[in-house]
């Protein structure tokens, strides 16, 4: 199933997708506050059987506003870093001269959930702070139901589902604090969308996942390339830690990123980037100043 927000005459509406993605079928809950997006379906474990028989008549879905499927997270966003072998690699050769392939434990950090956008909305360059604003392409995952201390063999119970991001990222600001939350938590800087494909309709353990930048691409892999899988990521995200419905886990960008050639390629006003994952769909924005 997927399930999308979208805006209909001003008003936020949320509903089921055609396998096509050509249609949506409006859903109108009880108690539903669809500003909020997908994310009470989420958090109050609404049946998908439930949804279906609550769906109503298709519609057209061009000339609607897609908005994020999750357009508020309640928390931050869990990311991973470096988590693509030819990536890591790649930044080896960069700023991040620490990075290496082979590390015993994946790299954690997160975006605030004011960073996220919608799958075809405006990113924002954020003058005079940074002039070196670079894509990640990333899969995302939606976690369906509360855990802690998940084992890896049954982390998968924990995914509703699946949704595309671009952790866009300010390579200078990171660089310059030594860290990585501020330079990728900029307003704007997470796109996603353009809806949540769940679970049982897509096996994520081996899809394609490309970005292009004015047509041109620049990244293309698979996930069966990621270094920690979707389990491994899981059991680390929830060790000691609470993970709840609604929860976004973004997996990690493959190689190919501004940052890593030579020399950087970083994004300037008016750049078109497009995210595409297989199974999923697409998400396209225009970074403008």
């Amino acid at each position: 199933m997927r399930l999308a927000a979208y805006e209909e005459q001003g008003a936020a509406r949320i509903g089921i997708v055609s396998a096509d993605g050509q249609s949506v079928q409006p859903l109108q809950l009880d108690g539903v506050d669809t500003r909020a997006g997908i994310l009470p379906l989420i958090t109050a474990q609404v049946p998908l059987a439930e949804l279906a028989r609550q769906a109503g008549p298709a519609r057209p879905l061009g000339g609607l506003r897609l908005r994020a499927p999750v357009p508020r997270p309640a928390r931050n966003i869990f990311c991973v870093g470096r988590n693509y072998h030819e990536h890591a690699n790649e930044l080896s050769g960069s700023i991040f001269k620490d990075s290496k392939d082979g590390e015993a434990w994946p790299i954690i950090f997160s975006k605030v959930p004011e960073s996220v956008v919608g799958p075809a909305d405006d990113v924002r360059l954020p003058q005079g702070i940074s002039a070196d604003i670079d894509y990640e392409a990333e899969l995302c995952l939606v976690i369906g139901k509360q855990g802690k201390n998940i084992a890896r063999a049954e982390a998968l119970d924990y995914v509703y589902g699946y949704t595309i991001v671009n952790d866009v990222t300010a390579r200078d600001v990171q660089q310059r604090h030594r860290q990585w939350h501020l330079g990728k938590s900029f307003d704007t800087f997470c796109p996603m969308g353009p809806w949540v494909v769940t679970a049982d309709e897509l096996d994520a353990g081996g899809i394609d996942i490309r970005c292009l930048v004015n047509g041109e691409v620049r990244q293309s892999a698979n996930t069966r390339d990621l270094i920690f899988d979707i389990g491994t990521i899981i059991e680390n995200c929830s060790r000691g830690i609470t993970l709840y419905p609604g929860d976004l886990i973004a997996t990690g960008t493959p190689a190919g990123v501004g940052m890593g050639m030579d020399p950087p390629r970083f994004l300037k006003d008016g750049d078109v980037v497009r995210v595409e994952i297989q199974g999923i769909g697409h998400i396209e924005n225009t970074f403008k100043a």
